[in-house]
C-alpha cells in the first residue's frame, strides 16, 4: 500500500521550493478557494492518512478524494455549483482477516444553487441536493447504496478571514438490501485566515452522525496552504494534522494526516 502512495510525500516535500503566483492575484484566488461556493473551477486532489482501524487497532486507510469543483451560470442573479468527491481508497487489515483492498469508494455527487450576490450584510449561501452513487469497486470500500438529501453552505468573508458551515444529510433508497440502510448528517464549520501573501491558515471540523448506529465521527484538522504558480498553472498546496475528537468503534482513532493539491483555474 505505501508504495502506491510514495510519491505524495515527495510532493509534500518540494512544495514550499515551486514558485509563488503574483502575490495581489494570489491571494483573492485562495480566498475564493476557501469558500466552497465560489464562481472558480478547480481540481482539489485531497490525501488523508488514517491507522488505528478495526477492533485490534491494527487496520490503516490511505483515501484520494478526487473533488471537482465546477460553476454554472444560470442566469444574471444565480449559480449552479458542482462539487464532487470521488474516493480512491487503499487499506488494509480494517478487521481481523479482511486483507487489503484497493479501489474506488462511493461518489457524494452535491449541487448548490447560490445567487451571485452577497446578502446586504456579506453572507454567502448556497442550497440544493447532494446524491451518495455506489460507485465502490469493492463490498469493504463502500455502502451499495443509492442515497439522496439536502445539503446547504453559508459563510462570510470579512477582510482576511472566512467563516461557516457546510452540512448535508443523506438517506439510502435504494440498492441491496442486505446492507444497512443510511441516515447520515454531516457537519462542518470551518474558519480560516488568508495573508496577503496567499498563505492560508484553516480549522475545521468534519462531523458525521450515523443515525442508524447512533455514532458520531469527528475529526478535526488545522491545515496551512499556499498558492504557487508551476509554469502556467496556478495550484494551492496544503497540508496539516486531523485528530479525531469522537470515532466509531471500529473506526480511525487519534492523530491523522491530510494534504491536498488543488489545480485551479480562474475564469
Amino acid at each position: 500500500m505505501t508504495k502506491r502512495w510514495a510519491w505524495i510525500v515527495s510532493l509534500c516535500l518540494t512544495w514550499a521550493a515551486m514558485p509563488a503566483a503574483h502575490a495581489q492575484d494570489a491571494s483573492e484566488l485562495a480566498k475564493k478557494l476557501a469558500n466552497p461556493i465560489a464562481a472558480l473551477i478547480s481540481v482539489p486532489f485531497q490525501f488523508n492518512f488514517d491507522n488505528d482501524i478495526g477492533p485490534l487497532d491494527q487496520g490503516s486507510r490511505l483515501t484520494m478524494n478526487v473533488q471537482p469543483v465546477a460553476p454554472f451560470d444560470l442566469n444574471d442573479e444565480w449559480n449552479l455549483i458542482s462539487r464532487t468527491i470521488l474516493p480512491v481508497v487503499s487499506q488494509e487489515d480494517i478487521f481481523p482477516g479482511s486483507g487489503d483492498q484497493f479501489g474506488l469508494g462511493d461518489t457524494v455527487q452535491s449541487l448548490f444553487f447560490s445567487p451571485k450576490a452577497p446578502t446586504s450584510s456579506g453572507w454567502i449561501w448556497g442550497v440544493g441536493p447532494v446524491f451518495l452513487l455506489p460507485t465502490a469497486t469493492d463490498d469493504l470500500l463502500g455502502a451499495d447504496k443509492w442515497g439522496a438529501g439536502p445539503t446547504a453552505v453559508v459563510l462570510k468573508q470579512s477582510g482576511p478571514w472566512t467563516y461557516g458551515a457546510l452540512a448535508n444529510h443523506i438517506w439510502s433508497f435504494a440498492g441491496d438490501s442486505d446492507r444497512k440502510d443510511i441516515s447520515s448528517t454531516f457537519l462542518q464549520p470551518f474558519i480560516s485566515y488568508t495573508t496577503p501573501t496567499a498563505w492560508t491558515l484553516a480549522v475545521n471540523v468534519e462531523a458525521t452522525r450515523d443515525w442508524k448506529a447512533e455514532q458520531w465521527n469527528i475529526p478535526a484538522i488545522v491545515s496551512v496552504s499556499k498558492v504557487i504558480r508551476v509554469g502556467k498553472q496556478i495550484m494551492s498546496i496544503q497540508a496539516g494534522p486531523r485528530y479525531y475528537l469522537e470515532s466509531t468503534p471500529n473506526g480511525p482513532e487519534g492523530w491523522a494526516f491530510r494534504a491536498t493539491l488543488t489545480l485551479m483555474f480562474p475564469r
